[in-house]
């Protein structure tokens, strides 16, 4: 069976079988490349070397990239990219390209080719954050920017950030990545210590987006509730939790869009502490929803 495969793959068999799919036009696999994902084509191109050649197509792989892939290939040094084919283009902008002095980070979905976007802790305007009494830096593997900012204790708590990017038309979700708590390992396990987590229960956080072209969002969640967080599944404490700020359209591909965001508790009534910022993120809304169904990996 596998030595029939594999000469059907190739083309016609020394038995007379008749066309195998090595005869398939290069022209018809390129129709058919068009409707796939780009991980669905590197698979094919493993078939045979007719696969192969049209699954490298430039006409093929500049449909996946999105229209303004040059603005992304503009923070790179030209040396890394010229001469590349539009699959090595792709493949190159699926990893994380930093801008902003390696503070905020922009890349390709390796399905969909969507525009994807993260914002560092380090990146953000965070109230007291160069006071040790308040605020340190921790070193972690468990945050993309490798550090997070932990809060041991204060009364004003704000953190405000801008992001300024060309970014293709498509509707988009902003959402912070905080932890309560804060951990480590030991014995090669995870553990995580509450011993500074207070106040997050008295008084909710306000989470706020705007962009410059007027729309806004905001929204207000008790950190703290100790009770199930249904929507991730697990409980708030010892955990990463991605908090929605809002939805944002971008209608406009060939301008930059600007976009404000903070998380602040400023009630000066009560100190608050004990909590982890990592970053901001930047998906397209229904790429989100797409992975939270498992439709996409």
């Amino acid at each position: 069976m596998g030595a029939s495969l594999s000469s059907q793959t190739e083309g016609a068999n020394r038995t007379g079988m008749g066309p195998g799919l090595g005869d398939i036009p290069e022209g018809c696999l390129a129709c058919v490349f068009m409707n796939l994902t780009p991980p669905e084509i590197c698979n094919l191109a493993r078939l045979n070397r007719a696969f192969k050649a049209a699954a490298s197509s430039d006409s093929i792989w500049v449909k996946k990239l999105p229209t303004n892939y040059q603005d992304l290939l503009n923070l790179l040094p030209p040396e890394r990219y010229q001469n590349m084919s539009k699959k090595d283009i792709f493949a190159l902008l699926s990893r994380p390209v930093p801008f902003d002095d390696g503070y905020k980070e922009v890349w390709l979905d390796r399905v969909t080719g969507r525009v994807c976007m993260a914002i560092s802790a380090k990146g953000m305007a965070i109230t007291g954050i160069d006071d040790r009494r308040y605020w340190n830096r921790v070193s972690t593997e468990e945050s993309r920017f490798h550090i997070v900012a932990y809060l041991l204790q204060i009364w004003w708590f704000e953190v405000d950030g801008v992001v300024k990017f060309p970014l293709p038309a498509d509707v988009y979700t902003l959402s912070f990545r905080i932890h309560l708590g804060r951990f480590s390992k030991r014995l090669g396990r995870r553990v995580s210590s509450f011993e500074h987590t207070h106040g997050w229960d008295i008084k909710p956080v306000r989470f706020e987006l705007s962009t410059t072209d007027g729309q806004l969002a905001s929204c207000e969640c008790y950190l703290d509730d100790m009770e199930q967080d249904n929507e991730n599944r697990n409980h708030k404490r010892g955990c990463w939790i991605e908090y929605k700020v809002g939805e944002f359209i971008v209608s406009n591909s060939e301008t930059v869009t600007e976009v404000r965001f903070s998380m602040k508790q400023i009630d000066c009534t009560h100190s608050k502490g004990g909590l982890c910022v990592d970053s901001v993120f930047i998906i397209p809304t229904d790429l989100i929803d797409c992975k939270r169904r498992g439709i996409l990996k």
